[in-house]
């Protein structure tokens, strides 16, 4: 497969790496109770996800879609992680605005009991968005 007719697809699989780090540091952090450092990893995961997000959507309404060219048990892997990825994407934008308000209004009992939820959630999207990337621009290269 030819490389991207962007960089944006770079750049949006290294800001999924940076959120999918940034979020296992944020766990790490609340898990030993620093509260303000896993504030300010939390705000940081939410920013590379939005930016994530918008260069996203640029690249799509510009470039359209590209399509895996492989076929047998490796494409079958493939639309399975990015049928789970894409469904999941949708789902966690309300998670990680609802969990990020919820804290940001210290109702810290409702944000943890969501963030439960969210936080596996978002780190899923975050790690099959570079496996995604890797697979449609670099499997069999």
């Amino acid at each position: 497969m030819p490389a991207p007719t962007s960089i944006l697809p770079t750049i949006d699989a290294t800001l999924n790496g940076i959120t999918a780090i940034l979020l296992g540091i944020g766990r790490w952090q609340i898990a030993k109770r620093r509260v303000a450092s896993h504030r300010v990893v939390m705000i940081a995961a939410f920013v590379t996800s939005s930016v994530f997000l918008a260069f996203y959507l640029y690249y799509h309404y510009h470039f359209g879609d590209v399509l895996y060219q492989h076929h047998g048990i490796t494409r079958d892997v493939y639309l399975t992680i990015l049928a789970s990825h894409v469904i999941l994407a949708i789902v966690i934008v309300p998670l990680v605005l609802i969990t990020l308000s919820r804290a940001l209004k210290r109702k810290f009992a409702l944000h943890k009991r969501i963030a439960r939820w969210t936080w596996p959630l978002w780190m899923y999207v975050s790690v099959t968005g570079v496996i995604v990337y890797f697979m449609l621009y670099y499997l069999d290269r």
